[in-house]
């Protein structure tokens, strides 16, 4: 995306919008100076009633729905509803014209019916997802991932999954360095996958002594160095076994696949932000060589590192 272009954003709010939902993505679109985007709260009435008990005022209809570049349609309960002919109408539309359509949680069943998510993988919060495969058999359920995407349709589980969701989509718009600027504002982890870059492993959750997200921290910090998994356990204070499987339930994914995940995400930033040879960048992420760097890039992001700095360097 241009710098210089300005991407405008409809974030669509349904009766029963999930406050929090809605919230998400007017915080991360909202007008800044290092960003495009100018973000628009829609309805199909101009009051809209949240879960919470009170009621929102939309400044754009469905006018300024059809004029976006990016149409966001947050959670809503109940689900399961008929929607309006006029919202079904203007979702296909969108998606007609190329434009990018994206759901936060329960937002995904408002896509699914309008037929954007026949044949292509999404996700929905976990209460609901029995429901998404059960009324939509066309659709290709995803059911542990952070968020899914498709292109120019993008579904995210529940909730706080929303803020992954969003990064990704500042991240595919404008690189690393600038959705990595955007999380820090907002203190949240800038990327949470496992490793590949299209479907995103939801972590499990633990709690107590026994995370490892201090282990996980102190090899962020040291990602340029050789770092292994007898290193990693050792710093945990568990056997290799106890840390690796640990590690999985913690994360999706094993604790060599988040390294390279990590160092590409260090790679990426580097890319954008100096004149670093890709020799340098592939030594100072951890990668060792250009060639891996390459290799990794092409694997991940299907691109080179030329190539993202060409596209992301302003």
């Amino acid at each position: 995306m241009a710098a210089e272009a300005v991407h405008r954003v409809a974030v669509l709010a349904l009766d029963g919008v999930a406050p929090l939902d809605l919230a998400i993505p007017l915080q991360v679109f909202r007008p800044r100076e290092e960003t495009p985007y100018e973000v628009t709260l829609c309805g199909v009435t101009e009051q809209i009633a949240a879960t919470t008990g009170f009621a929102l005022l939309a400044n754009g209809g469905m006018a300024e729905v059809r004029a976006a570049d990016t149409v966001i349609v947050p959670g809503y309960d109940p689900p399961l509803r008929e929607m309006p002919a006029s919202v079904l109408d203007v979702l296909a539309e969108a998606l007609d014209r190329g434009r990018r359509v994206v759901s936060i949680c329960t937002g995904t069943f408002a896509l699914a019916a309008a037929g954007l998510l026949d044949g292509r993988h999404a996700t929905t919060h976990w209460q609901y997802i029995d429901d998404l495969e059960r009324e939509f058999p066309a659709v290709r359920v995803d059911r542990d991932v952070l968020y899914v995407d498709e292109g120019e349709v993008l579904t995210s589980a529940g909730v706080c999954c929303g803020i992954d969701l969003c990064l990704h989509i500042v991240r595919r718009d404008l690189g690393a360095a600038t959705a990595n600027q955007l999380a820090r504002g907002l203190v949240a982890a800038p990327h949470r996958d496992g490793g590949q870059s299209q479907f995103v492993p939801a972590p499990v959750a633990t709690s107590g002594d026994a995370s490892l997200a201090g282990t996980r921290a102190w090899a962020l910090e040291r990602v340029g160095e050789p770092l292994t998994v007898p290193m990693l356990a050792r710093h945990a204070g568990m056997s290799e076994r106890s840390f690796m499987r640990r590690f999985v339930e913690e994360t999706g994914t094993t604790p060599l696949q988040w390294l390279v995940g990590a160092r590409l995400g260090v790679a990426r930033e580097l890319l954008e932000t100096t004149d670093h040879s890709v020799d340098q960048v592939a030594r100072d992420c951890g990668l060792g060589t250009a060639a891996n760097l390459r290799l990794h890039f092409r694997r991940a992001l299907d691109t080179t590192p030329t190539a993202y700095r060409r596209a992301f360097t302003r």
